[in-house]
């Protein structure tokens, strides 16, 4: 007798089943056919990158955000840096912000700016002026002692500034985040319950970008002012140690200057416009459109208080006499063309030379009264995108001038101006074992010759005082 076909051995159930799998497979196998019909008139193409959309960054605290120094409040251990103590972040989620509390300046250094203050005439230069330097020797008599190199700020500095005050040496520094530090070298603070500023280290954030330039006048050194890369000018109020925003522009802020006769006339660089703005007005009373290009520095001649100088990235160095000066289209008295941008021009104290530095490597100086009487020296300038260019500047007489170098040392120019020509050589080299930094920016302490300040890209100042 025959079996049965196994479909009659199935269920009913069973058979409907196997029906629903052989259409499947049949609708399965027609699908795979059109798609390798189509994907075969279709050209092959390379593999798009994605496009990534930029996030838009968190509003900026309204207000200045003032940082707390100890290493207490911070977590920190005395034997740790405070780069391993951040290295456990998580980016994802961005640290809270800090805390909104005053350093407290020292009770000293409080004194000293009020007294300042109060003084009706700036305290006195040294006995005989720019004469008292002369016999001032740099490569035998500068030192740099342990305790005169300090970090002042987090990230790379770009405005360094002893304060003129006459009784101690105060250095103020602008970093490339924002942050304005004070530092007081002439010894650690006492009064300071919390250990903030217990190293004689005061640091503030009142900038949303890069710190271009802080100036204090010798008339009102009380009066602080700063500027940004992000358009901001402030006045710092030293009772309340806070920072107000008293101007804002619309593009950023290269250069900050103040008149040699007037401390509450500001001169600064937006752009390629240099602008007067006059703080008992709260308002830019005057622009003028002096370069093509941005405008790098702001010089006045400390012997006549209506000429100045501007560098400029167009490769100009601009000589101005402010009382022959028009809105528009204004004349300058003489102008030094370069082959690379230049990054400052300073008058020397005399007022009898200029010096400037370009990143064509050169170091010029230029005799005011003949300026075909000149000298050029070859000093590399290339500092790249991760450090600040390098500014020479004079000494406390016209016999030097002080520039970094990629060596972690001061280059110092000896300047000879006779009645025949000006000459220009490298005398001395500044090294110490406790510059661990390249020194790119310098300030000189008005008032005690000796005391000169290098700042570097890390954050680090070095005081260089006489042995």
């Amino acid at each position: 007798m025959a079996s049965p076909p196994p479909e009659a051995r199935l269920t009913d159930y069973e058979r409907i089943r196997e029906e629903n799998i052989r259409r499947n497979q049949t609708i399965l196998a027609s699908i795979r056919r059109k798609a390798a019909e189509l994907s075969a008139t279709i050209p092959p193409s390379s593999p798009k990158r994605r496009k990534y959309e930029r996030r838009a960054k968190p509003a900026s605290p309204a207000g200045p955000v003032v940082l707390r120094r100890s290493l207490r409040t911070r977590g920190v251990s005395p034997g740790e840096s405070s780069a391993s103590a951040g290295a456990n972040i998580s980016l994802a989620e961005p640290p809270s912000p800090p805390e909104l509390r005053t350093t407290r300046f020292s009770s000293s250094l409080a004194s000293s700016l009020r007294d300042a203050a109060a003084a009706a005439e700036p305290p006195p230069g040294p006995e005989g002026g720019i004469c008292a330097a002369d016999g001032f020797d740099p490569g035998r008599e500068l030192v740099l002692r342990r305790t005169n190199a300090r970090r002042v700020v987090p990230d790379r500095i770009l405005s360094v500034r002893i304060l003129p005050l006459a009784d101690r040496t105060m250095v103020v520094t602008g970093d490339k985040l924002g942050h304005i530090g004070f530092w007081d070298v002439d010894g650690l603070v006492e009064d300071d319950e919390d250990g903030d500023g217990a190293d004689g280290v005061f640091l503030y954030f009142p900038h949303r970008g890069s710190v271009g330039g802080i100036v204090a006048h010798p008339t009102a050194p009380q009066k602080i002012y700063s500027s940004s890369y992000h358009g901001e000018i402030c006045l710092m109020d030293v009772e309340k140690e806070s920072f107000n925003t008293i101007h804002l522009c619309d593009y950023p802020i290269f250069s900050l200057c103040q008149a040699p006769d007037s401390h509450s006339s500001l001169y600064f660089a937006e752009g390629n416009d240099l602008k007067l703005f006059d703080e008992r007005t709260g308002k830019v009373s005057t622009t003028w459109n002096l370069h093509d290009h941005r405008i790098n520095s702001i010089d006045f001649c400390p012997e006549n208080p209506y000429m100045f100088a501007t560098s400029s990235t167009d490769r100009t160095v601009c000589m101005w006499d402010m009382r022959s000066m028009q809105k528009k289209g204004p004349k300058s008295l003489k102008v030094l063309d370069y082959n690379r941008a230049i990054q400052s021009a300073y008058f020397s104290p005399s007022g009898n030379m200029l010096a400037t530095t370009s990143l064509d490597d050169t170091v010029r100086i230029f005799n005011l009264d003949n300026f075909d009487d000149s000298c050029v020296l070859d000093h590399n300038n290339k500092t790249g995108r991760w450090l600040s260019t390098f500014k020479a500047i004079w000494s406390w007489n016209d016999n030097n001038l002080f520039v970094g170098n990629m060596k972690r040392g001061i280059d110092v120019i000896s300047v000879n101006r006779s009645q025949k020509s000006l000459s220009a050589s490298y005398t001395t080299f500044l090294e110490s074992e406790y510059m661990t930094a390249i020194p790119c920016r310098f300030s000189l302490h008005p008032y005690k010759v000796g005391h000169l300040a290098g700042a570097s890209s890390t954050g680090k100042v070095f005081v260089w005082t006489r042995a």
